[in-house]
């Protein structure tokens, strides 16, 4: 059967699919699992009870056959490896310097500018399509998989049944593993094929299911969205996640720049004309981009405090974010996708002993935010720009520097604040 009538065949099975990442602020969510896992949930006579009464009534009711539902499930049974891997999730606390250090090295750079020159033919028909240049889908490739050499290779299916049998962030990995048989009865891949980590995430650009569904791309016209072997079809995909996520095309995503003496930190965003009339310059000695309609705003950004590295960041840098949200993260992928098209190193010295805070922190930072009668979008340890504005307001009251950098410091002055409100 011709790959678009069977699109239009479960097309109700795959509606349900869609939506729950970006309700959530993200489409791969390693770094935002927290919730602890059930390990009793293991047993196997209580598994298949749970696939029969519980996955397999919602799984008819949303268009999946019961042949493929019963090939999907053939011998399959808990993975403890996985309940295990949720109670050891690492937390990235490393300095900002120091993580981006081991990300852009000689031997991605080195890595990157092969592949920008072996797949330049495909990269320029994905970036007319799309809109994103090639240096930037080359670098998520690169940061994700170590462009396509690392993947996990772990049973979906095994490694998402486990998740939701136990119940591990609610209803969240029901949905994927929901998803996950979705994309088995479209014929996009077999079941022997589709391996991911153990969250999930597969192929080279690490989507979960629900956002296979929603941004993945038959690039390569051979009936099949793969995004496991499929050069065209990964960087396919990884265009149109960020275009529907808020790529502009033609935007630069930002740059590093340089503060005049007696700058006010107090202002986060302004236009390029405007930051240039301040006195901010380039640190690479370049010209400003030209302001349009494009551009209305950019956000002056210090990912370790006023100490380190200042940046303007500009709707492109969110919509890396929509890929992992994560300020560190989108920096990873953005300075490695200059570097891939002869850009320099960053100039100005990262601090060695800036700590992040830890999720759990971060979560309680945000707590106390709101308690103090700020904005706060989410509750997940996630820091937006808004969040750095509250920041910022925090630190101008407190005294310091309001550079928006979320520090132990702030942290302790938040819950001082807190403590005193409540003894008076």
């Amino acid at each position: 059967m011709a790959f678009g009538a069977v699109r239009q065949l479960i097309q109700g099975s795959l509606a349900r699919c869609s939506g729950l990442l970006a309700a959530l602020g993200l489409t791969l969510v390693l770094s935002a699992i927290v919730a602890p896992a059930n390990a009793e949930s293991a047993d196997s006579g209580t598994f298949r009870t749970f696939l029969e009464r519980e996955l397999w009534p919602e799984a008819e009711a949303r268009g999946i056959r019961r042949d493929v539902f019963v090939a999907a499930f053939a011998d399959v049974s808990p993975d403890p490896q996985v309940l295990a891997l949720t109670r050891k999730q690492p937390e990235y606390t490393r300095p900002v310097g120091r993580y981006l250090g081991s990300r852009i090295e000689a031997g991605m750079i080195a890595g990157g500018r092969r592949r920008l020159a072996t797949w330049s033919d495909t990269l320029a028909r994905v970036e007319r399509e799309y809109g994103v240049k090639s240096s930037v889908l080359v670098s998520i490739l690169g940061v994700e998989s170590n462009y396509g050499a690392v993947n996990d290779n772990r049973d979906v299916i095994r490694s998402l049944a486990t998740l939701a049998l136990a119940r591990y962030r609610g209803d969240f990995f029901r949905n994927e593993l929901l998803c996950a048989l979705a994309i088995l009865q479209s014929g996009d891949v077999s079941r022997r094929q589709f391996v991911g980590s153990w969250a999930g995430a597969m192929g080279q650009p690490q989507f979960l299911p629900s956002s296979f569904i929603d941004y993945a791309v038959d690039f390569s016209r051979d009936g099949r969205r793969d995004i496991w072997t499929s050069t065209p079809d990964v960087l396919a995909s990884i265009a149109n996640y960020l275009r529907k996520k808020g790529w502009k095309p033609g935007l630069s995503w930002g740059f590093e720049v340089v503060l005049p003496g007696g700058f006010d930190f107090s202002v986060s965003r302004a236009s390029f004309r405007a930051w240039a009339d301040s006195g901010l310059r380039r640190a690479d000695g370049g010209a400003f981009p030209e302001d349009d309609n494009a551009a209305s705003e950019a956000y002056l950004l210090f990912p370790s405090g006023a100490r380190g590295p200042a940046f303007l960041a500009t709707e492109n840098f969110v919509a890396i974010k929509q890929y992992n949200n994560s300020d560190v993260y989108a920096l990873a992928v953005l300075l490695l996708s200059d570097r891939l098209v002869g850009g320099g190193p960053v100039r100005q010295q990262w601090p060695d002993d800036d700590h992040p805070l830890s999720r759990e922190q971060r979560i309680e930072l945000q707590r106390e935010l709101a308690a103090a009668g700020y904005k706060v979008n989410e509750f997940e340890g996630h820091i937006d720009f808004d969040l750095r504005d509250a920041i910022r307001s925090v630190q101008l009251a407190a005294g310091s520097i309001p550079d928006g950098n979320p520090t132990l410091d702030l942290l302790k002055t938040l819950r001082g604040a807190q403590r005193s409100q409540r003894s008076n």
